[in-house]
Formats: structure tokens, C-alpha cells, sequence
């Protein structure tokens, strides 16, 4: 973002000296005529068009299926804690302190990390402890029902983790910024020398709403990462159940992890 702001600067800047220093060269009328305010606005509507329809593909496509996989998975894991609820008393309490450490595995390590495009492999130790609980429930009728939530949250975490790494390539974005300086670099050269109070505030407008729009673009392809970014609601409300639960069924037992989910007895 830091890069794209500095780029659209040294481009207003650039394209002041060309209108300052070049334009006697390339054009002999009178100093005082050159592009109106209407056509400095009119050559930059296709670029801001396609500039915003990259920003509504990036939210409608990659932010929001990273909404929805972080609510379906805290969904999952709620269902499991309370599938649970039908198994035997030391398998119940194995997977729901485990559901606990799982969403505080995701919650304080794993959420951080994918700010950067990275997932965690603290939350796969629960996962794993899911996995190897649900052995001992083998011909049970609550097997199935606890292997279908858990499949469920697997699958959404696999969607998650995919929504965070970028899905706009990356020359796309270079390719972005070299339109915006290049157009405001040329627009610079066409406005007036002189009498050109209204060009010059349009011209630092018009490159201010563009380096928005692709600091926007930037940040809204990282869902888990900026300003416009997924928070852990979802997964948090869901720790707070699965505690809630483990706490009602086994006051007396110590859940199997620590605050940022790591294992007690790793």
C-alpha cells in the first residue's frame, strides 16, 4: 500500500514537471489554453471503472468467501461440541476441551498469520486429537454425525486458509500501477501552464481517488490482513461456547491447552 501511495506521488510530482518544463517544447499555442477540467476527468473514466470493478470482484469474491468459510467453520465446530454431547462421558470431554483448544489454536495464532498469507499448524494438533477421539466411538451412532461436523470444519478451514493468500496476481497489480502513473503523468503535461488553479485541484483529486481505489483493490485482496479485514467473531463466539460447555460437563477438569492453544503437554 506504502508502495502504491509513493509511486502515485512521484507521479503528480513528475507529471507537474512535465507540464512545467516539457510542454514549451512539444506544443506552440498559447500557454494559457490546454485540457479543460471536463477532459482531464473524461480519458480517466474507463481506468476508474476498471479499477472499481477490480475492487467489487476482489470483495464479492475473495473477501466474502473468506466471511463465509470463517462463520461455516465456528459452525462446524459448535455443531461438533454439541454432537458431542451424545457420546461417552471421557470421549466428550476429550473433544470438546479439544474443540476449545482448537478455536484458540485459530483465534491467536493462526488468525495473525494469515495476515501475511500463512496458516498455523497449531490448530492441526486438535484436529489430529479429533480424529484419533473418534477411533474409539467406531460402530457408535454418534461416529457418523461427529465425522460429518468434523469434515465440515475441515473443509471450511481448507477454504479459509485459501482466502488468504492473494487472489489478484501480482502483475496484474504492477500493471495497475504503472496505468496510474503513466495516466497521471500525461495529464500533468496537458493541463495550462498558467490559469490552471482548477486543472491542477482536479488533477491531485482524480491520482488521490485512483491511489485509493488501488490501495483498496491492495488491501481488500488480503481478507485477513489491513483495514477492510475478516476478524475472528465468528470463531471467537464459538470458543466461548465449547468452553461454556466443557466447563458445565467437567467443571473439575482442566482443559488440555493453554490461552493461545498450545498443548500442556507438549
Amino acid at each position: 500500500m506504502i508502495l502504491v501511495i509513493v509511486v502515485a506521488v512521484l507521479a503528480l510530482l513528475a507529471g507537474l514537471a512535465a507540464n512545467r518544463f516539457l510542454r514549451p517544447r512539444l506544443l506552440s499555442e498559447d500557454d494559457d489554453s490546454g485540457m479543460a477540467v471536463k477532459d482531464l476527468v473524461g480519458p480517466l473514466l474507463t481506468l476508474t471503472v476498471l479499477l472499481l470493478a477490480f475492487v467489487l470482484v476482489t470483495a464479492n469474491g475473495s473477501y466474502g468467501k473468506a466471511e463465509v468459510s470463517s462463520r461455516g467453520e465456528a459452525r462446524a465446530l459448535d455443531q461438533l461440541v454439541e454432537t458431542a454431547e451424545y457420546a461417552p462421558t471421557a470421549q466428550r470431554a476429550e473433544i470438546q476441551g479439544a474443540a476449545v483448544c482448537y478455536a484458540r489454536a485459530v483465534r491467536t495464532q493462526e488468525w495473525p498469520a494469515m495476515a501475511d498469507g500463512h496458516g498455523s499448524s497449531a490448530p492441526s494438533v486438535w484436529s489430529t486429537s479429533f480424529r484419533r477421539t473418534f477411533r474409539a466411538l467406531e460402530g457408535k451412532s454418534v461416529f457418523g454425525m461427529l465425522i460429518a461436523a468434523d469434515n465440515k470444519r475441515s473443509d471450511e478451514r481448507e477454504e479459509r486458509l485459501t482466502q488468504a493468500t492473494a487472489s489478484i496476481p501480482s502483475a496484474i497489480l504492477w500493471f495497475l500501477l504503472a496505468t496510474l502513473a503513466i495516466t497521471v503523468i500525461a495529464l500533468g503535461t496537458c493541463i495550462p501552464r498558467r490559469n490552471n488553479r482548477g486543472q491542477l485541484i482536479t488533477l491531485v483529486v482524480i491520482t488521490a481517488l485512483l491511489t485509493t481505489t488501488l490501495c483498496i483493490i491492495r488491501d481488500v485482496d488480503r481478507p485477513f490482513g489491513g483495514i477492510i479485514n475478516v476478524a475472528p467473531t465468528a470463531i471467537a463466539d464459538a470458543e466461548h461456547e465449547a468452553t461454556r460447555d466443557f466447563t458445565a460437563n467437567h467443571p473439575t477438569t482442566e482443559l488440555p491447552c493453554t490461552a493461545n492453544g498450545n498443548s500442556r503437554t507438549a
